[in-house]
């Protein structure tokens, strides 16, 4: 990560200009405390001293729909040492969207070595490509499989597309690399690949 891609003004100012192209509302700080909103995603539970800033905001509808953007910062503390990450997150409330709990994320080799002593990893046979390269899990096993069966958009994306994690819980959703801050000029491919997950999962099959 290049040091002025972090939090600097420069950055601060370039996302404001994306914020104007796109037709979003600019937060330079949590205003209005969005880290509550967000802390039942399993990325903002990890570490401490959480910070949402650069936030773009747009609100549809009659409040049907509202989309931010932001970007995040967290401090992981090891003994004598700590560590902070910052990354970009989409983040979609819609009333559009019911959704199980669930976090999707690529897969690497000590999940399958966790997979293999029990740890919960949602496999489908149909789609094992797929299956080889995400890690799935969450608490109603059977709604998730409904639910993604059912918009197999939601399947062929994260069997092409890589590093992308998706998080959702009932009329939420946030998509987001991890650990990686997206440049200012890739936002709006972040936007429209959030609002085309959106538009996927947004009925309901049963």
């Amino acid at each position: 990560m290049r040091f002025s891609l972090v939090n600097t003004k420069e950055r601060t100012e370039a996302i404001r200009s994306v914020a104007f192209d796109l037709d979003m509302d600019f937060h330079e700080k949590d205003e209005f405390k969005m880290i509550a909103l967000l802390r039942d995603f399993k990325l903002f539970q990890k570490g401490g001293r959480r910070t949402a800033f650069n936030i773009l905001s747009k609100t549809s509808g009659l409040l049907e729909e509202k989309v931010n953007i932001l970007d995040y910062r967290y401090t992981v503390s090891t003994g004598k040492s700590s560590h902070t990450f910052f990354q970009t997150v989409f983040f979609i409330q819609s009333k559009q969207l019911s959704l199980p709990q669930m976090l999707l994320k690529p897969e690497k080799f000590f999940h399958k070595i966790g997979a293999w002593l029990g740890m919960q990893d949602i496999d489908f046979e149909e789609y094992q490509e797929f299956s080889d390269k995400n890690l799935l899990q969450g608490e109603d096993e059977d709604r998730i499989r409904k639910t993604l069966k059912a918009n197999e958009e939601v399947i062929r994306f994260f069997t092409v597309e890589k590093d992308w994690c998706l998080e959702s819980l009932g009329f939420y959703m946030i998509l987001y690399k991890d650990k990686t801050l997206i440049e200012p000029a890739s936002i709006k491919h972040l936007f429209q690949k959030g609002k085309m997950l959106h538009d996927y999962l947004k009925t309901e099959p049963w």
